[in-house]
């Protein structure tokens, strides 16, 4: 078999740069057929409810539901995925969900207030959301630890009620995959996918409840539907192909680092790894490994077009230049594989996860580390955050004045409000202005 052509950069090169921006360029936008067939979908089941979600899932999902009872999994099947689980499976998938939760548990956000000395009090109050829809994919790209990442941050943030949708094409139902629900909190399960499982969450139907968040991965019409939706709904994302950069110095074993690169680009062939190194020798070395254990992978086809498309191997002058370029990058993963990792985060400004040390390997925070794996791409890194409990929860002002604080607070608003022009906005806060007398 050939030898796989990855594209090696130099960030010390004149056009480095542009180089980069060509590498990194990526297109998420749906095209018109996809956004026609996703408006088409979103209209019927507003408008058709679950009569429209059986017919779709029976054309989609090529299965032969006869009602929306049909696509519904109650709780003691559930529990029966759990229970049905082989011994490992299970103590792998409590040990992951027991990591996940206690690493979410510390992200809760307390409400506070103060007091000022007129007696007027100002805070914040946190509260959960009441309802949110997790979408899970199914079929081949079954993801138990995707229901954990989603749905336990929500339970910690107080979620009253969690509904999952999971397309089971021709039936084939994820045992792994129920079972994680059932550990997770999980209140609801249907079994929906594509763009009517969006738009059922989003608007509801007879049967299944409108949320006020949808997050959870999905393919390009999952993705399409969550933007047509948001603003009735909120979502967390709307994510890329995966991506992962290493930074090493040049002394891990270069299997790990191949390996390593080629653990996102299994995922698809528009996943994105790329390598970072002050070390030309040890890239080549790399390279070599890439090579030579390619061949052994199960998804050797999908990796080498990856690879070929959308991987690099750069060339930095040293590691504080690999810093600079991964933040120009902002990945969705970092790896810091170096000597001294602490000493390199604080130059690292935007990055989803940072993995610190040779043996951190990504791997690792897709199961069980415990932060959230549902990270920004393409960029994202740099406005947004991992999918967390804040994610589940919102913020109200509390505001209370006293009659003193009213007074002179009214006296600085009727000042603005008549500058804007809005006169009953003075005159609201001018009647609590107490008397000159």
């Amino acid at each position: 078999m050939s030898s796989v052509s990855i594209k090696r950069l130099d960030a010390t090169q004149a056009d480095f740069e542009q180089q980069l921006e060509q590498l990194l360029a990526w297109e998420s936008v749906s095209d018109d057929k996809v956004n026609g067939i996703v408006n088409e979908v979103i209209a019927r089941v507003r408008t058709e409810g679950d009569a429209a979600l059986v017919e779709y899932t029976n054309r989609f999902d090529r299965t032969s539901a006869t009602g929306i009872q049909d696509l519904e999994l109650g709780q003691q099947r559930l529990q029966q995925a759990l229970d049905g689980l082989p011994a490992e499976q299970r103590d792998a998938l409590e040990t992951a969900a027991q990591r996940v939760r206690a690493y979410h548990e510390r992200q809760k956000g307390e409400s506070w207030r103060y007091t000022e000395t007129d007696g007027t009090m100002l805070g914040q109050q946190i509260t959960p959301m009441d309802r949110v829809g997790i979408y899970v994919p199914g079929g081949k790209a079954s993801y138990p630890s995707s229901v954990l990442m989603n749905a336990l941050p929500a339970h910690v943030a107080g979620v009253k009620e969690i509904i999952m949708v999971v397309p089971t094409p021709e039936g084939v139902v994820n045992e792994l995959v129920l079972a994680a629900a059932a550990l997770a909190g999980v209140d609801r399960v249907f079994t929906l996918g594509g763009a009517q499982a969006v738009a059922a969450l989003a608007y509801g139907t007879e049967t299944v409840p409108k949320v006020d968040k949808i997050v959870g991965p999905g393919n390009i019409f999952v993705a399409t539907a969550k933007r047509a939706v948001f603003g009735t709904v909120g979502i967390d994302m709307i994510a890329g192909p995966s991506e992962i950069l290493v930074v090493c110095d040049g002394q891990t074993d270069p299997d790990w680092v191949a390996m390593d690169l080629f653990s996102q680009a299994e995922h698809d062939e528009d996943a994105q790894s790329i390598l970072v190194c002050p070390d030309a020798d040890y890239i080549d070395q790399v390279e070599a490994s890439i090579n030579r254990l390619l061949p052994t992978m199960e998804r050797q086809e999908i990796i080498r077009i990856s690879l070929e498309n959308r991987a690099a191997l750069i060339k930095v002058a040293d590691l504080e230049q690999a810093a600079e370029v991964g933040n120009r990058i902002a990945p969705e993963h970092l790896e810091l594989s170096v000597a001294d990792p602490e000493a390199l985060l604080p130059h690292i400004r935007h990055a989803g996860a940072i993995f610190m040390g040779r043996y951190t390997a990504e791997a690792l925070g897709d199961y069980c580390a415990g932060p959230n794996h549902v990270l920004p791409t393409s960029g994202t890194a740099r406005f947004s955050s991992p999918l967390g409990v804040y994610d589940f929860q919102k913020r109200s002002s509390l505001i209370m004045f006293s009659a003193d604080g009213a007074s002179e607070m009214g006296k600085v608003a009727s000042v603005l409000a008549r500058g804007e022009s809005l006169t009953a906005h003075a005159r609201s806060a001018e009647y609590r202005i107490k008397d000159k007398a």
